[in-house]
């Protein structure tokens, strides 16, 4: 297949290409250096020039608590951006795969959210990319929605990465310990990925690592431990620690519908967190 893959500067769309690459797919990669999302005619363009038979659009802007100070620059590259990339889809007949996000939910109650569950953003972040959502499917038929949660990956920023840095400075860090998900690892999302993109069945699905659902405190504590690091974890509330963007306290997310495709599931996000801890040790 050939397939554009956009953010490929970011910690999905890096494990995504090399993913496709490695099972032999033509991938063109894109960043805003080649490709600038927000605007149209040159989405239109590229995407006409290249012709692929399928988008994995990975790009967003991510960065939580600036989007709150800064909702124009975050609607324009979530909501239009992507927006652009499905009008293109549509023109040239591609399919399209849209990374989401746990965000589009409120947080509230403690059961797993299905796909097809009711999306009320609690920030601007998470409305934003729910616009999206609806811009892809406003424009196309042959479309995934894939909501993730707590990613890390190789190349860029994380909280494991930020989590082993305090550690080492400090030897302590507090952690809050009233939100709950599952961490997603962008090395084995992107095997899902290049799965999904070879079908046809279409529709929202949530990719998250497998096991126990946690709280981040429950994931600083097993990253320290496989990282084989003495720190002390202090578990605290959200609110002794404010963020100027309200993140959902339940962020549990069901992936039955996986199994329900038949798409194989993530790997247990501990043995995720050990592979992931092992290759920043030796890359030190």
């Amino acid at each position: 297949m050939k397939i554009l893959v956009t953010g490929v500067k970011g910690q999905l769309g890096y494990d995504v290409v090399k993913e496709l690459e490695k099972r032999g797919h033509e991938v063109y990669g894109t960043d805003v250096d080649n490709m600038d999302i927000t605007d149209g005619a040159a989405v239109e363009k590229t995407i006409k020039a290249y012709m692929p038979d399928a988008v994995i659009h990975c790009a967003a802007y991510t960065a939580v608590d600036n989007a709150e100070d800064n909702v124009d620059i975050c609607r324009k590259i979530n909501k239009d951006g992507t927006e652009n990339i499905a009008r293109a889809c549509k023109k040239t007949g591609a399919k399209m795969i849209y990374i989401s996000t746990d965000y589009v939910f409120d947080g509230q109650g403690t059961r797993p959210w299905e796909p097809e569950d009711k999306a009320a953003p609690l920030n601007v972040y998470g409305l934003t990319k729910y616009e999206g959502e609806l811009a892809v499917q406003k424009h196309l038929d042959k479309f995934f929605i894939v909501r993730i949660a707590w990613v890390f990956g190789i190349n860029g920023k994380n909280f494991i990465k930020t989590m082993l840095r305090i550690g080492r400075e400090k030897g302590a860090v507090s952690v809050v310990k009233d939100q709950f998900g599952s961490p997603t690892y962008t090395y084995d999302l992107a095997r899902l990925l290049a799965d999904m993109v070879q079908s046809e069945s279409y529709g929202i699905y949530h990719a998250t690592n497998e096991g126990d659902f946690c709280s981040w405190y429950e994931f600083a504590c097993f990253i320290f431990e496989a990282a084989g690091m003495d720190v002390d974890v202090t578990p605290v509330t959200s609110d002794e620690f404010p963020v100027k963007a309200k993140r959902p306290e339940n962020s549990r997310l069901s992936k039955e519908k996986l199994s329900l495709n038949g798409f194989e599931r993530l790997p247990l996000w501990k043995d995720a967190v050990k592979r992931y801890v092992d290759i920043l040790e030796k890359d030190k």
